[in-house]
């Protein structure tokens, strides 16, 4: 069972690897009781999205490459295959989930001025 984002971007956080509060990484608030976030502050979003970059220097492309062949993973056999330590490995995906759900509110944002979500707990 996943936990979806909707709102003006949708997606599902990726399943024990991406808290539903990541949004807030990139500057989006919660609002009233729910997680429901909003921003329109298109640097903070684009300071998250480098600094998820720095973190996965030398791995975005091997990730993207690793899962541009298959529908789904296995942590132990994709630390394998990439030659990686498992904890490095979910360290890496932690960052790339989160690179993910980062780009998909810059881009919003940049066609639209602002970008809101709803998350799933």
């Amino acid at each position: 069972m996943g936990r979806f984002y909707y709102g003006d971007i949708e997606g599902k956080f990726w399943f024990g690897i991406q808290s539903s509060n990541d949004p807030e990484f990139f500057g989006l608030e919660e609002e009233k009781n729910e997680i429901n976030y909003y921003t329109e502050d298109i640097e903070k979003v684009e300071e998250g999205v480098n600094k998820c970059l720095k973190e996965l220097k030398g791995y975005k492309e091997i990730i993207e490459d690793y899962f541009n062949d298959k529908e789904g993973y296995n942590e132990q056999k994709m630390a394998e295959e990439l030659e990686i330590s498992n904890e490095k490995l979910r360290e890496k995906l932690v960052w790339f989930a989160r690179l993910e759900l980062g780009e998909k509110i810059l881009n919003y944002l940049k066609e639209e001025g602002n970008c809101s979500l709803t998350a799933e707990l």
